[in-house]
C-alpha cells in the first residue's frame, strides 16, 4: 500500500519552462505523491486521499471569450469550495502583482481575494511581494513564506563554454519567452530601429495568438537588424540561443510583473539582463552586473530602456568580454541564492508545517 502523502500541485506541467518540473521532481523524491488538479473530484476515494493542494497561477482565467472566462471562473470557485468543504490544506504561490490578462482582470482580482482568504500559506518568490500582499489584504491570516525561484543551471543542458570566436561587432540582444502584449515587444522593435548599426535584436518565443504574431510581423518589416523566431523554442535549443547573445533584454511591465523565470534562466546560463527592477532583480541585487531600471510611464520606459542599451553598447565596444563576465557573476549568484535543492527543502519544510 502506498503510504506517501497525496497532494495536488497545479499545474502539473508547464511547456513554457521547467519551473514546475523542478519542484515536482523534488517533491516526489522526498515521498510526496503528486497528482493533477483535474483528478481532484474524480472519485470520493481520491478526493478524501488528498491532503494538500498547491496552486500556481490559479487566479488566471481563460479570456479568449466571455463564455470561457466565466466558465473558468465558476469551475475554480467549485474547486475552492471543495477544498474548504474537505478541510484540505491550501498553498498558493503569488507569481504576479496582477493578472496579465486585461479582459479578465477584475474577475481575476476577485478570485485572488478568495484564494488569499482561504489559503493556509502563501509562497512568495521576492521580498517585495509581502509588502504588496499586506497592503492589498490587511487582514491576511495565511502564513507568508519567502522561497526563491529555483535556478535553471544545467536543467536545459550543459553550459556552452565561451569562445573568442563568438564575438560580433554588433551587440547581440535576445528576448526569449512567451510573446505576450504585457512584455512590451513593440518597444524592442523601436529600439532595433533606434540602434540599427550598433545592435542586433532576436525575439524568440511563441506568440499568445495568431493575430498578435501577425501584428508583430507587420511592424517588423524593413527592420534589418531584427530576427523574429515567433514559434515555440524547444528546450534543447535554449542553451545555444542564450549563448549566442551578449545579454537578454526583457522590457516587462512593472504594473503586473513581479517575478521572472526568464531572468533566472538567463543568469543560469551565464548572461545578464536589461530589465526593469522587478522583484526577481531586486532580491538578487546584482549591482553593476545587471542593467536594471525603473520608469513611471510609457515614455519614461522608452527613455530608460534606451539609456541601458546605450550603456551596454559602450561596454561591448570597449570590452566585449565584460558583458559575459557580468553574466557569469550572476550565474554564481543564482547558484548560491536560488539553489534548486535549497528551494525544494524550503518547500518541504513549508508542507510539513502546514500539514502538522
Amino acid at each position: 500500500m502506498d503510504s506517501r502523502t497525496k497532494i495536488i500541485f497545479n499545474p502539473c506541467e508547464n511547456k513554457e519552462n521547467k519551473y514546475i518540473a523542478i519542484l515536482i521532481n523534488g517533491l516526489e523524491k522526498h515521498g510526496y505523491d503528486v497528482n493533477p488538479l483535474d483528478d481532484f473530484l474524480s472519485s470520493s476515494k481520491h478526493y478524501q486521499s488528498i491532503k494538500l493542494l498547491h496552486l500556481n497561477w490559479f487566479e488566471n482565467l481563460d479570456d479568449s471569450s466571455a463564455k470561457r472566462m466565466w466558465t473558468s471562473y465558476f469551475r475554480k470557485l467549485v474547486v475552492l469550495a471543495a477544498i474548504r468543504f474537505g478541510k484540505k490544506k491550501l498553498v498558493w504561490t503569488m507569481h504576479n502583482r496582477l493578472s496579465h490578462e486585461k479582459k479578465s482582470g477584475k474577475l481575476s482580482r476577485t478570485l485572488t481575494k478568495k484564494i488569499v482568504a482561504q489559503a493556509d500559506a502563501v509562497v512568495i518568490h521576492s521580498k517585495v511581494s509581502e509588502e504588496i500582499l499586506r497592503s492589498q489584504y490587511p487582514h491576511l491570516k495565511a502564513k507568508i513564506v519567502h522561497i526563491p525561484h529555483p535556478d535553471f543551471i544545467e536543467v536545459y543542458g550543459p553550459l556552452i563554454p565561451e569562445s573568442k570566436e563568438r564575438k560580433k561587432p554588433r551587440l547581440q540582444l535576445l528576448f526569449i519567452g512567451a510573446i505576450k502584449p504585457y512584455k512590451n515587444i513593440e518597444l524592442l522593435l523601436q529600439m532595433a530601429k533606434r540602434f540599427e548599426s550598433e545592435t542586433h535584436i532576436t525575439i524568440a518565443g511563441n506568440p499568445n495568438s495568431d493575430s498578435y504574431k501577425g501584428e508583430l510581423e507587420e511592424l517588423a518589416k524593413g527592420i534589418s537588424n531584427l530576427t523574429l523566431e515567433l514559434k515555440f523554442i524547444p528546450d534543447t535549443e535554449l542553451p545555444s540561443l542564450i549563448h549566442q547573445s551578449d545579454l537578454l533584454i526583457l522590457p516587462y511591465s512593472l504594473e503586473s510583473s513581479l517575478n521572472s523565470g526568464t531572468v533566472v534562466l538567463g543568469f543560469s546560463y551565464g548572461r545578464t539582463v536589461i530589465c526593469p527592477r522587478i522583484g526577481t532583480i531586486d532580491d538578487l541585487d546584482g549591482g553593476e552586473n545587471v542593467f536594471d531600471y525603473s520608469y513611471s510611464d510609457e515614455v519614461d520606459h522608452m527613455e530608460a530602456l534606451e539609456t541601458q542599451i546605450q550603456k551596454a553598447i559602450q561596454i561591448h565596444q570597449t570590452n566585449p568580454d565584460a558583458l559575459i563576465e557580468k553574466g557569469h557573476r550572476m550565474r554564481d549568484l543564482v547558484q548560491e541564492r536560488n539553489n534548486k535543492q535549497k528551494v525544494t527543502d524550503c518547500l518541504l519544510t513549508l508542507y510539513e508545517s502546514v500539514l502538522n
